[in-house]
């Protein structure tokens, strides 16, 4: 820190001497402004632990509620292909009754035409 403000100080003499006082005075004054503007400005926009605990904690409620809502629907479907397993077995045991009874009506009808 010492070296720092030594070359300040020497930044400071050199430009007194090549600007005068007042015109030194105000650019230092312009550039110590714009410095603690620029870190406030990086401050409000850092995250603090607090911010990232809270953050975290968000997320978890976050998984939480998705995990629930994946297994409600989950669920849901799981009931919703039960159904239509049982719909598809009933159909299918229609189709093989109508099968049998079109396969028996077309034995009636070979064995009327082959007796004459």
């Amino acid at each position: 820190m010492g070296s720092e403000a030594r070359e300040t100080a020497r930044l400071y003499t050199l430009l007194t001497d090549k600007l005068g006082s007042d015109t030194t005075e105000a650019m230092f004054k312009y550039i110590d402004n714009k410095t603690v503007q620029s870190v406030e400005a990086t401050i409000k926009t850092l995250a603090t632990k607090q911010d990232l605990l809270v953050m975290r904690n968000d997320i978890q409620i976050m998984r939480e509620d998705i995990h629930k809502e994946f297994v409600d629907v989950k669920k849901e479907l799981n009931h919703e292909i039960t159904s239509v397993r049982k719909e598809i077995g009933n159909s299918v045991k229609w189709m093989f009754i109508f099968w049998i009874g079109q396969v028996g009506a077309m034995l009636g009808i070979l064995l009327l035409f082959f007796k004459r």
